[in-house]
């Protein structure tokens, strides 16, 4: 049996994905009930790991959209999609 190494890759960069929409959409939570909150520099490295999934938080809970700081999480993911597109074809392939 072969080992799908790309699927691998798929499921651990979702799951990255998903840990960061969890992150910011706990983090927009704790923002409304007053309770203390993660600084600006750990939802940033979140975002760096899953941008994706840190982008679509802040859109769903218009979370962090002011701060200038955070169009580094758009950087994120078109530096990420490059990443993807140039990698994809060496990992399958």
């Amino acid at each position: 049996m072969d080992f799908p190494f790309p699927l691998v890759l798929v499921i651990i960069y979702s799951s990255l994905n998903l840990l960061a929409f969890a992150v910011f959409s706990y983090d927009k939570l704790k923002a409304k009930v007053r309770l203390g909150r993660n600084s600006e520099n750990h939802l940033l490295f979140v975002a760096a790991l899953g941008p994706f999934g840190a982008l679509v938080a802040m859109g769903v809970f218009r979370h962090k959209i002011r701060h200038v700081k955070f169009i580094l999480v758009s950087v994120f993911c078109i530096l990420q999609l490059f990443l993807i597109i140039w990698l994809w074809p060496r990992v399958v392939g």
